[in-house]
This record gives C-alpha cells, structure tokens and sequence, in this order.
C-alpha cells in the first residue's frame, strides 16, 4: 500500500516535470518525436499503458491513504498534475475514452514498467 502511495506522488512530480519539458522548445529537430523527453528525464519509464480507476473500487486501507496524499499535496499540487495530463496526448484520450477529463483525476501511480494508473473521483 505504501509502495502504492509513493509512486503516486512519484508519478504526480514525473508527469508535471513531462509537461514542462514538453512545454520548452527544442533546439534541434530530433528523428523521434518521444526522444527529447526520454532524454531530458533519465530513468523515468515511458507511459506503454494508462489504467482509470475510480477511487471507490480500492480497498477502504488505499482509499483513506490515497485521501491523506490528496490533502497533504494541496490544490497547487492537483493542479499540476490536471495539467500535466492535459498536456500528454495519450494519457487525456484514455481518460476521454472512459468519459472523463483530468478534473476527475485525484491521484496517479507510475510503475516501473510503464503503467500509469490514474485514480478518478466522481463529483460529489
């Protein structure tokens, strides 16, 4: 559970340091378009899948730790990482795929394998 929460907040720092070096002009054109972020963030894995899970589908344990990282990070820290999805393609069309936008995300978990899981809330 706590290896859960960690990569949470892990994923949340990756996925908002992904949308700034997208946001930073490159100085050279590169022969592929994912080469530059791999480059400028050694060790991150590159997102291979993206998995939405509603909040009330964890176990009642990661549910209350889940809330706990939710409060300690902070709406700025909620902010970023909403950005950071609006900023990668592949991760805003799977959420789109299942009906929902970045505004439902409240947490995400970044493996080392590449898959990004995504914890949705619904508005209450």
């Amino acid at each position: 559970m706590r290896k859960t929460i960690f990569l949470a907040a892990a994923a949340t720092l990756m996925l908002a340091g992904a949308a700034s070096a997208q946001q930073q002009p490159t100085p050279q054109p590169s022969p592929a378009p994912a080469a530059p972020a791999a480059k400028a963030q050694p060790g991150v894995p590159a997102i291979q899948s993206v998995n939405v899970v509603d909040i009330t589908e964890l176990p009642k344990d990661t549910q209350t730790q889940v809330n706990q990282i939710v409060a300690q990070r902070g709406d700025a820290g909620l902010q970023t990482l909403r950005k950071s999805i609006d900023a990668t393609p592949k991760v805003k069309s799977a959420l789109q795929a299942k009906g929902m936008s970045s505004a439902q995300v409240i947490a995400a978990s970044m493996q080392p394998n590449g898959a990004l899981t995504l914890i949705t809330k619904k508005a209450s």
